[in-house]
């Protein structure tokens, strides 16, 4: 198990730079070589390791929006008068 940890982590970052690759492609501008192999490469990424990335992506990114979001709005903050 802790042998496969940074492979998820990659796989997230992979995600990322295809993702930006992507957005790119859509508006016609020309890909590098690092987005075209990025791209391919999460394209040849199996559908598990790809629901994994994106669902650790998106819970990192929902738990750190509530941990900030409670300690900006929780209880222990003062109300203001």
């Amino acid at each position: 198990m802790a042998d496969e940890s940074p492979e998820l982590f990659d796989d997230i970052y992979l995600g990322l730079r295809a993702g930006g690759a992507v957005r790119k492609q859509r508006r016609g501008e020309p890909l590098s070589v690092e987005e075209k192999e990025a791209i391919g490469r999460w394209h040849r990424l199996s559908l598990w390791r790809k629901f994994i990335a994106i669902g650790a992506f998106a819970l990192g990114t929902f738990g750190l929006g509530f941990t900030v979001g409670g300690l900006v709005f929780g209880r222990w903050r003062t109300a203001r008068r």
